[in-house]
């Protein structure tokens, strides 16, 4: 059997993100949670955000931070993270007005 062909690096299990969160009892950490589940969603890695955060994408307890986030995305145009924040909003139930 060629040998071209046989994968030796291991299951593909891509790398865990750094997400540059302080310690959890910093009074910031959640809006850098909410901040990095935003930027992990951004670039399709939801999984090593919840990770690192120990929150799940649309959780209930970052409700606030996220809509601080679309306020921010709003005043800034940042089209792509007004989308993600009202997509975890609407995952944690709340309902936007377009």
């Amino acid at each position: 059997m060629s040998r071209a062909f046989v994968k030796e690096d291991g299951p593909d299990v891509p790398p865990m993100r750094a997400f540059g969160l302080p310690a959890r009892e910093d009074p910031g950490f959640a809006a850098a949670a909410a901040r990095a589940l935003l930027a992990g969603a951004n670039v399709g890695d939801t999984a090593s955000a919840e990770a690192a955060t120990g929150y799940f994408w649309g959780d209930p307890a970052l409700v606030a931070e996220v809509r601080a986030l679309l306020g921010e995305a709003e005043a800034s145009g940042d089209d792509r993270l007004d989308q993600l924040a009202r997509r975890y909003l609407r995952k944690a139930g709340i309902e936007l007005e377009d």
